[in-house]
Parts: structure tokens; sequence; C-alpha cells
């Protein structure tokens, strides 16, 4: 199974989703929305494996276009790329491997979209930035690959400081807050956990939840989701984006947050956007080329088959 080829004799250019596991994604489907839209006969397939040298030597073929890379590759194949941009340099993983020819030569570069997918979430939902999150604090809730993405957009575009970093656990805070410092983003992050602490702080403008949508079962869950409710009951009402979306986008953390008077910004968003950030890379047109509202919908689509 890991050796297995997907046939694309049937494709001018052929892409993958590198990953495992991934059979329930919905990437392929977002990113032939695109192609069949633009008259392009590409197809990203599914590659469910965990075999690296099988993926390198894929890529190899003429009419390969580019490749997702997600878990749990997206740090492993940073070693392979032979150049990085600032996202996948500065984040440490790349879920987007893309092409540049020079010299006659191909070259792999690899990149970060996902957090181009948080800060297009807020920028392309939230009509007025200026006041409802630059420049006050953000908050991440998790400690994941997703929480250090998060702190990276919230630092680098948001103008977020100080940024509260709101988890059960506070070894995975910790391992966040490390590696943030060790890349040059990671001022100013404050592990926030207990509501007595909650109390004290300027509230948040820009929220990113990245945690699955479960009741909170212990005492440690129970003051973590107790220190989101007391954040979302301050003063000022900034947006939320709530990482979770499935198996429903509509989460607890969104109903309570949208109960507080907070914008909430689904987790589709930022797949949808960190999605055409890549095709943007791939087909080299701009993202507002690319067909928005026919992917929403697909997308949308496709939820709703989820929908007890």
């Amino acid at each position: 199974m890991a050796d297995y080829t997907p046939p694309s004799d049937h494709l001018d250019r052929v892409g993958y989703l590198f990953g495992h596991p991934i059979a329930h994604s919905m990437s392929p489907l977002l990113h032939q929305t695109v192609y069949d839209s633009i008259g392009l006969k590409w197809s990203q397939l599914l590659l469910d494996s965990t075999n690296m040298d099988h993926f390198l030597e894929l890529i190899k073929d003429p009419k390969f276009y580019g490749a997702a890379v997600t878990m749990p590759h997206k740090v492993a194949i940073v070693k392979h790329c032979d150049e990085l941009t600032e996202e996948g340099r500065e984040v440490g993983a790349c879920n987007t491997l893309f092409l540049r020819e020079r010299d006659g030569k191909r070259i792999y570069v690899g990149t970060n979209t996902d957090v181009m997918g948080i800060k297009l979430a807020f920028y392309e939902n939230v009509s007025d930035p200026d006041n409802v999150f630059h420049n006050r604090p953000g908050m991440v809730i998790g400690g994941g690959g997703a929480a250090r993405s998060a702190v990276y957009a919230m630092r680098k575009w948001f103008k977020a400081d100080p940024i509260y970093l709101v988890n059960r656990e506070k070894a995975e805070v910790d391992a966040v807050i490390s590696e943030c410092k060790a890349r040059g983003f990671g001022d100013g992050l404050i592990y926030v956990s207990t509501v007595e602490q909650a109390e004290k702080l300027e509230g948040p403008g820009s929220i990113v939840a990245c945690v699955p949508d479960v009741p909170p079962r212990t005492d440690h869950e129970r003051e973590t989701r107790a220190v989101v409710e007391c954040m979302l009951g301050k003063p000022h009402k900034g947006a939320i984006l709530e990482m979770c979306y499935h198996p429903s986008p509509y989460t607890q953390i969104g109903k309570l947050s949208e109960k507080a008077g907070w914008q909430v910004i689904l987790g589709t968003e930022a797949m949808i956007w960190q999605g055409l950030e890549q095709d943007k890379y791939w087909t080299g047109k701009d993202i507002h080329e690319l067909p928005v509202k026919s992917v929403q919908a697909a997308i949308a689509a496709k939820l709703s088959e989820h929908k007890l």
C-alpha cells in the first residue's frame, strides 16, 4: 500500500495529497473545483502513505505540478526541499510543495499556507480589522501545530501583543513557546491557566481555536473552557476563527462566542483560503482570479452531507 502509485495517464498535470490518514480530506475536492472551473485537466491525487522515498520518486514525474503535504510529513519534508519560503522557514513546517525553474533545472520549494489560511480567514471576513483586532491581544486555544501557525499569523499580520495561550496541558504550551522563541516570534506569549488570571487581563481582539469539538470532562478541561468564556465576556468583542470543522463547523466554542457577541469565522474558511493559496503557487494565478465562490459552495455542499 505504501508504494501505490495513483494512475495519472488521463491527466495533463498531476499533484498529490501526501499524508496518512487522508481518506476523508476535502483537499482533492477543493482543488478539482478550481481546475474544472478554469479549464485545467489537472487533479490532486490521494497518496495515503508514510513512505517518503516513494513520494520523492513520484514528484520527479514531468507532469508533477505540486503537492499538499499533511501529517505526519509536514516537518519531515522540510529537509527535502531545495528552497523554503519565509513562512515555511519561520514556522519550520511545510504543507505545500511547488515548483520553480532555474537554469533549466526544476527547483522544489516548500511553503506553509496554513498561516495564510488563518490570515486570509480573518482579512476576507472581518470588515474593519483596525477596530476589531489590530494592535490588541490575541488568543490561541490549543497546543499543537495549528497553534504555532496561529501565533505566527497573529504576530506577523495582526500586530497582536501579547498573545494568550489557553490549553489544558501546560507541557504543550511550554513546547509552543519554546519553539516560537527559537524561531524568533515567541516574545509576549502568556500561558493563561486560571480564570483568576484571565479576569485581570485585557480582552483579546482575535482568537484562534485549535482544539477538537468535545465537551470538557476533566478539571483541567473545565478550567480551560472557563478561561475561554471569561475572555469572550470581556467588553471588547472581536473575531474568533474556529479551526475545527469536522464533522461540523458549528462547534460548542463557536456557539459560546456567538452568544457572547463575537464574530465567528468557520474553520472551513481557513481550509478554503489555504487551499486557494496553494493553487496560487501551482497555477500562477492571483488568488482572486480563482473561483472562490465555487469552492465555498462545493465545500459547503460536502459538509451538508455529514449533517444529521
